[in-house]
C-alpha cells in the first residue's frame, strides 16, 4: 500500500519528573496527543499554563481519518496560530452535490455569503492537521512526552495522581486537572469504568483513500443507489496532495476483512472512477456508524473531551468539529479556574454546554444514519420518495439528508447566558458564536473574530464618549471595542448587520468567542452582572 505521507517519528526523551522521590505535580495533565488532545494543549499554554501532553504513541494519526476541517474548528486554530498552514495545504470548498443514481438531484453552498475570513471547510488529513498543531505547540514551548502510556488514575478529591509507563518503566504523576482525549477506545474511560450510551448501528462503511490525478472540482459528491454501489450509498471527497477519500456503504452483513481486501477494494474503486482511471490505494479501513456519549464530561477533577467522550458518524464531520470545540469550552473556564479568578463549579458549564453540543450532533447524525439506512420497510419507501421528488421539487430537498455537515452549537440554554430584555434581528443570540466580518482598523484591513477571544471584549455601535475602553470588576477585564470611524470601521457594513447593531448597541463576548449578552444600550451595571453570570458568580 502507497505511503505519500512521511510520517514523523517524534522520539523518547526521559523527563526529570521521572527522577523524583514523589511524584511531580502539574496544574493540567492531557492524555492523548491527537488532533483533539494537541488543541487542548495549546489553547491552554498560549494562556500561560504549562499543560503537558502525555502520548502512547511516537508519531501523527495513522490514515487520514478527520479529514473536513469546518469552519469553526479552522477559526479556534486561527486564533492559536495554526490555521494559516492548514489552509494553505488543505482543499477549501463550500459546494456539494448529491445524486440519486446518474442524477443529481440538487447542489448546495455551505457559505453563499460574502465577508468572512475562514472558508467553510478545508479538507485536510488528520495527519497533517496534528503535524501542524505540534510544530505550532512547540513554537510556543509546549510539552509533549511521547511513548508515555497511561497505565491507571486514581482520582481524589484535590487532586489525581496517575500512573504512566515508558520504554524506560513507569512513574507517576499528579495534577490539579486531568483532561482525557485519548480517543474513542479511551484508557481513562475504561479505568474509571464509565460507560457510552446511544446506538451503535449495524451497516458497515468502507473508507479507502486513493491517489490519484483527476480533474474533479473540490466538491463533496454524494451518491444514493449508485450503479456501481447498487441498493447502497457512497461519498467522494479531495483532500491535500491528490489524495481522495472514497465511502463505500457495505451492508450490515459484509465482512470486514474481505472488504479490506486489495483484490476486493480495487475493482470497487475501478467501478466509481472507470477502468482508465490510474490510482493506488493509501489507507483502507471499515467503520460502523456510533451515536453515544458518556453520561457525563466531568468527573471530579477529570474531563472527558473529543471522542472519549462521545461519538458519532463521520457523515456530517461531526466528530473531529466537535472535539476541538470541546476544548475550546473548557480552556478558558480552566485558565480563570486555576487562577482564582471563577470558582470551580463554573467549570460544571463544560458538562451543561458541550453535553447540549454532543447531543445535536448525535441527533443530527442519528438522522443521517436513519436515512442513509432506513431500518424497515415503510422508512425506506419514504426515503425513496424522498430522493424521487427532490430532482423537481425544491420543497423535498431538505428532506434528504447525505449527512447535515458540521454546525458550531448555538448554547441557547446555557446558565452563563444573560438573557435579552429588548427585540434584535439576526442569529447572534446569547450563546451564538461570533459571525466574522471584514474591518478596518487603525487603517489596516482585517477581520472582526481576529479582536474577539484572548479574554472578555465588548462591542459597542456607534460613538459612545461615556463609554469606556476598558472594565474591571473582581480581577476580571473587559476591553471595549467601538464599531464606528474612530475604531474599528465596518468598511462592508457587514458587523451592523450580522449584529443588528443599531445605534448605542452593545455586545459581550467570552473568551471563545461566544455571546454573553446583548443591550440596545450600554449599562455597566448590566454589563459587569453579566460577566459575574458568565464565570459562575451568580
Amino acid at each position: 500500500m502507497l505511503r505519500t505521507y512521511q510520517y514523523p517519528e517524534f522520539p523518547y526523551s526521559r523527563s526529570p519528573d521521572q527522577d523524583a522521590t514523589l511524584p511531580v505535580h502539574h496544574p493540567v495533565l492531557i492524555v492523548g496527543g491527537g488532533m483533539v488532545g494537541l488543541t487542548m494543549a495549546l489553547d491552554l499554554r498560549l494562556k500561560g499554563i504549562p499543560a503537558i501532553v502525555l502520548e502512547q504513541g511516537e508519531t501523527v494519526s495513522d490514515g487520514s481519518r478527520s479529514i473536513c476541517q469546518a469552519k469553526r474548528t479552522l477559526e479556534i486554530w486561527d486564533r492559536q496560530g495554526a490555521a494559516t498552514p492548514m489552509i494553505g495545504k488543505g482543499i477549501t470548498w463550500n459546494i456539494g452535490r448529491v445524486r440519486n443514481r446518474d442524477q443529481v438531484l440538487y447542489s448546495f453552498d455551505l457559505l453563499p455569503e460574502e465577508g468572512h475570513k475562514i472558508p467553510a471547510f478545508v479538507n485536510l488529513q488528520q495527519y497533517w492537521v496534528e503535524e501542524y498543531l505540534i510544530d505550532r505547540l512547540t513554537q510556543v514551548g509546549g510539552e509533549i512526552r511521547w511513548q508515555n502510556k497511561v497505565t491507571g488514575i486514581t482520582p481524589a478529591k484535590d487532586s489525581v495522581t496517575i500512573e504512566v509507563d515508558t520504554p524506560e518503566g513507569p512513574y507517576a504523576l499528579t495534577c490539579d486537572y486531568l483532561i482525557a482525549a485519548d480517543g474513542a477506545r479511551s484508557q481513562m474511560r475504561r479505568e474509571l469504568d464509565l460507560p457510552f450510551k446511544g446506538q451503535v448501528f449495524n451497516d458497515k462503511f468502507l473508507i479507502t483513500d486513493i491517489e490519484m490525478k483527476a480533474d474533479f472540482p473540490s466538491e463533496r459528491w454524494f451518491w444514493f443507489d449508485p450503479e456501481f454501489n447498487p441498493g447502497q450509498s457512497a461519498l467522494l471527497h479531495r483532500q491535500a496532495d491528490n489524495v481522495w477519500r472514497l465511502d463505500f456503504q457495505v451492508g450490515a452483513d459484509a465482512d470486514n476483512e474481505e472488504e479490506m481486501k486489495h483484490e476486493n477494494v480495487i475493482p470497487r474503486v475501478k467501478a466509481m472512477l472507470g477502468e482508465q482511471t490510474p490510482f493506488e490505494l493509501e489507507w483502507i479501513s471499515v467503520y460502523t456508524f456510533q451515536c453515544r456519549r458518556l453520561e457525563q464530561f466531568r468527573h471530579g477533577r477529570v474531563f472527558f473531551i473529543g471522542d472519549a467522550a462521545h461519538q458519532v458518524s463521520p457523515f456530517g464531520a461531526r466528530g473531529g468539529n466537535g472535539g476541538v470545540q470541546d476544548a475550546d469550552n473548557l480552556g478558558w473556564k480552566l485558565d480563570l479556574v486555576l487562577q482564582g479568578k471563577a470558582p470551580d463549579s463554573l467549570l460544571d458549564s463544560y458538562d451543561e454546554e458541550r453535553i447540549f453540543a454532543s447531543d445535536e450532533n448525535i441527533l443530527n447524525s442519528t438522522r443521517s444514519t436513519d436515512f442513509l439506512t432506513p431500518k424497515t420497510p415503510v422508512s425506506r419507501s419514504f426515503r425513496d420518495a424522498v430522493l424521487s421528488l427532490a430532482e423537481e421539487c425544491v420543497f423535498a430537498r431538505p428532506l434528504v439528508n447525505s449527512g447535515r455537515l458540521s454546525m458550531p452549537a448555538t448554547l441557547h440554554n446555557s446558565t452563563l447566558n444573560t438573557l435579552d430584555e429588548e427585540t434584535f434581528e439576526g442569529l447572534m443570540m446569547p450563546g451564538a458564536p461570533a459571525a466574522d466580518a471584514p474591518i478596518r482598523f487603525d487603517g489596516r484591513a482585517g477581520w472582526l473574530l481576529d479582536h474577539l477571544g484572548a479574554g472578555f471584549k465588548g462591542l459597542i455601535f456607534g460613538a459612545q464618549g461615556s463609554v469606556p475602553a476598558r472594565l474591571d470588576a473582581d480581577g476580571l477585564s473587559i476591553d471595549i471595542l467601538t464599531v464606528g470611524e474612530t475604531g474599528l470601521q465596518d468598511v462592508k457594513g457587514w458587523i451592523t448587520n450580522r449584529y443588528d447593531g443599531q445605534p448605542g448597541t452593545f455586545y459581550l463576548f467570552r473568551p471563545d468567542q461566544h455571546v454573553v449578552g446583548r443591550w440596545r444600550q450600554f449599562d455597566e451595571e448590566k454589563v459587569l452582572s453579566a460577566l459575574r453570570r458568565a464565570v459562575g458568580k451568580v
